[in-house]
């Protein structure tokens, strides 16, 4: 449980991570002035230690240039300004200073030759520097890393909840697994709980819709069933010949009825037993459907040419499949005009093509359709669904003079 928001805690880490910083930097240079003072006095001692019993004076004032040390005396003469001067080669340091006759100046000299660090030191001392700020931006960067992340962590860990729960395989006790109530009532818990609410309204829509779909499989059916059932009880009385086409069309309605709650039913299971894995053959479902719309080419004279080149196999939904070669055909047969040429059904190793003339060569202007949209059936747009719950791809040409629909796995 979190007592402040997660904007809040980023704010508090980084205020923590920069103050934890500038107090060891501060520190770090602290130790740096009080070093470096002591190692000047240190050698500022040495120094006169060496001389001993004539100790030497460092500092020295001048108020005359004849008096100052002979490699100043040329500089002096130029008559230099008030202020600090360092000469490298001569290891003095030099104070400018106005006496009380403004037109004379003095000369505080400062000899450091032996306290200042020779080249060589003052080389390890950068590596030595360096070494330590290196270090101390390493363990900046640790602490912030850590501080971050202890901030970040109620985030850190709704993500993993949420990329365990499987969206394809979602069950009714996935919500329950955000467990929403331990991210508090920052941010992070908004969002746990808004997804918590989201997850469990879909786990209810697909338990709904799994209940509908199997509840609706049988009370579709079996009115057809009972329909198709009473029919062939008609069929085998004595019926006129004007009651015998009645019949047959009852039959025939009842056949596409069963075809669409089938289509529909398809295309609503969320799950279907593992059965869009099932390896089929192609060739027994293109028969099959040729039979069962074949009564959409009486009073027309249209043939069927069948050219089968292979019998393949195909991995999915075997009753999707069927679906859509049934309804692809369905349509072949019903915008095929009187008189026009066959039908072509051409079965490949990896595709089948449903072919149909809807007009003469002559007129044929090249005209491509999109498939759902074309007046070719509602059928069209559920293939198309189909297919793509299976892998497979549909697409549909149409021109002036034929429609061409292609099925390919």
């Amino acid at each position: 449980m979190y007592r402040y928001s997660l904007r809040k805690r980023v704010a508090i880490a980084f205020a923590v991570c920069v103050a934890v910083l500038s107090v060891v930097w501060g520190f770090a240079f602290f130790s740096a002035i009080r070093l470096s003072e002591d190692r000047v006095l240190a050698h500022q001692l040495q120094r006169a230690a060496e001389s001993y019993p004539s100790l030497t004076m460092s500092l020295r004032g001048y108020d005359e240039v004849g008096r100052l040390p002979e490699s100043l005396r040329e500089w002096a003469l130029t008559n230099p300004d008030e202020g600090l001067y360092e000469f490298d080669a001569e290891e003095l340091h030099v104070a400018v200073i106005r006496t009380g006759n403004e037109q004379r100046r003095a000369f505080v000299v400062f000899d450091v030759a032996g306290i200042e660090a020779a080249s060589s030191e003052d080389w390890w001392w950068l590596l030595v520097i360096t070494g330590v700020v290196g270090t101390l931006g390493v363990l900046g960067f640790g602490l912030g890393v850590v501080v971050m992340r202890r901030a970040v962590a109620p985030v850190v860990q709704l993500a993993h909840v949420v990329a365990d729960i499987d969206p394809e395989k979602l069950s009714a006790e996935d919500h329950k697994r955000i467990a929403s109530s331990r991210f508090g009532d920052d941010e992070v818990g908004v969002l746990a709980r808004t997804i918590e609410k989201t997850l469990e309204r879909i786990s209810a829509f697909v338990e709904r819709e799994r209940y509908f779909t199997s509840s609706a499989s049988h009370e579709l059916r079996t009115p057809i069933t009972v329909i198709l059932g009473a029919l062939e009880l008609l069929e085998e009385s004595d019926l006129s010949a004007t009651d015998r086409k009645a019949v047959d069309r009852v039959r025939y309605a009842a056949l596409e009825m069963k075809a669409t709650v089938e289509m529909f039913l398809c295309l609503a299971r969320e799950t279907d037993d593992g059965l869009y894995d099932e390896q089929f053959l192609v060739k027994p479902l293109v028969s099959q459907a040729i039979d069962q719309q074949r009564h959409l080419l009486n009073g027309k004279f249209v043939d069927v040419d069948i050219d089968e080149l292979v019998n393949p196999s195909v991995c999915g939904h075997p009753q999707a499949f069927s679906i859509a070669v049934n309804n692809l055909v369905r349509n072949a047969f019903e915008h095929t005009l009187n008189g026009q040429v066959p039908v072509t059904i051409r079965i490949s190793e990896h595709e089948l093509f449903v072919t149909n003339q809807v007009g003469s060569e002559a007129d044929k202007r090249p005209t491509p359709v999109e498939a759902p949209s074309q007046g070719y059936g509602l059928g069209l747009g559920i293939v198309q669904r189909l297919c793509e719950r299976n892998g497979w791809s549909f697409s549909l040409h149409a021109d002036e003079a034929r429609v061409i629909a292609r099925l390919a796995w």
